[in-house]
């Protein structure tokens, strides 16, 4: 999957932004039945950072554009005006697409990214921007409520509680950045930095592709500890277009690429988990990357002490044999195939009781 790269007319030019103030950035497919909820949260602002909100329609068939439509004159009277982009192009074209449409219509100096099933909070502007004004190089999230409030548990546990030194660490889970896109706020040249998101369509993960170019861009990552979104979860989100086979396979290529190909990796790794999720991980890596990999470390006595051996049925050719070691064994650096918060905190435990430090002598990939 390629990163677009398009070419900013307007964006580049200083003298077009709007200093200091914010775009409010949206793409919208069918959304009339939140248009209302949505905006109404941007309107109570309790501050007055934003001069813009840029829509981008991406062929909607329900009443969404005329829904917008209406609110034009209410923003005015706060000097915000409404742009509204429409897809001229025929079918959706995805998220991507449409955000670097939306942003290319727009000037504000800060982007303030938000769904159109979303509802920011009052502070959401205010807070977000005083962070991005002092980290201009960073992805700013926040905290958030989950809509309904019982969805999605260990997810929001984990995005909301997520300790600040680790937002640069813990992104190879299967929860995804770690902090979620509807939080984003950043300043307009990382944005430019990255060049866009990625525009293959429908089942794209763009948001991960942004993330983990941001960071091997060397951008950073902040969250406020206030909440700013209500997030809501429900089955027409975008989300579940998504395979995880897709994210899996990003994760790895930037596993390989940002950790696994430099000292001490490169010298040899573990991996810990002798189960499906290990040995997926092992069958995926390249060749080379599998020749580093010196054992298996788990918990379970029925898999230790025993040898794990690969088989290629293309190549008719079985692999290395590796040995499976009792996790208390452990010797970094090691690559952990596990999820966690699933084990009443055993797993946690675990590894704690290793003294070990994650992004030094183990990385989380899930």
């Amino acid at each position: 999957m390629n990163i677009a790269g398009h070419q900013q007319k307007d964006v580049h030019q200083e003298t077009h932004l709007l200093k200091g103030f914010v775009s409010v950035i949206i793409t919208v497919l069918n959304g009339e039945k939140w248009v209302n909820w949505c905006m109404e949260t941007i309107m109570s602002q309790e501050d007055d950072t934003i001069r813009e909100i840029s829509v981008f329609d991406d062929s909607s068939t329900d009443s969404t554009v005329e829904r917008l439509q209406k609110w034009s004159e209410r923003f005015l009277k706060k000097s915000i005006k409404l742009i509204i982009t429409r897809n001229t192009w025929g079918n959706p074209r995805g998220v991507g697409f449409g955000r670097n449409r939306a942003i290319e219509k727009s000037s504000g100096e800060y982007l303030c990214f938000l769904d159109i099933d979303d509802e920011m909070t009052p502070c959401r502007c205010s807070k977000q921007i005083q962070a991005a004004k002092l980290q201009q190089n960073a992805i700013i999230g926040g905290k958030f409520n989950r809509i309904p409030p019982d969805s999605t548990a260990r997810f929001t546990k984990w995005a909301n509680n997520l300790e600040k030194e680790k937002l640069k660490v813990q992104i190879y889970t299967s929860h995804g950045p770690t902090v979620i896109m509807p939080t984003w706020f950043f300043h307009r040249n990382v944005f430019l930095a990255v060049g866009g998101f990625c525009e293959e369509g429908k089942g794209c993960p763009e948001d991960l592709i942004f993330f983990l170019k941001h960071l091997q861009l060397g951008g950073e990552v902040c969250r406020v500890d206030d909440i700013v979104l209500n997030y809501r979860y429900h089955e027409e989100a975008t989300t579940f277009t998504i395979r995880w086979e897709t994210i899996w396979h990003i994760r790895l290529k930037h596993l390989i690429e940002n950790v696994l190909c430099k000292p001490p990796w490169n010298e040899g790794f573990a991996i810990w988990n002798a189960g499906k999720q290990g040995k997926r991980l092992y069958r995926d890596l390249p060749e080379d990357f599998q020749k580093l990999v010196r054992c298996f470390y788990d918990v379970d006595a029925k898999k230790t002490r025993r040898t794990f051996q690969s088989y290629d049925p293309v190549m008719r050719k079985c692999g290395q044999e590796i040995p499976i070691l009792d996790f208390r064994e452990a010797d970094p650096p090691i690559v952990i195939c596990m999820k966690m918060d699933l084990t009443d905190g055993a797993f946690e435990d675990n590894i704690a009781s290793l003294n070990l430090t994650e992004g030094v002598d183990y990385i989380l990939f899930s």
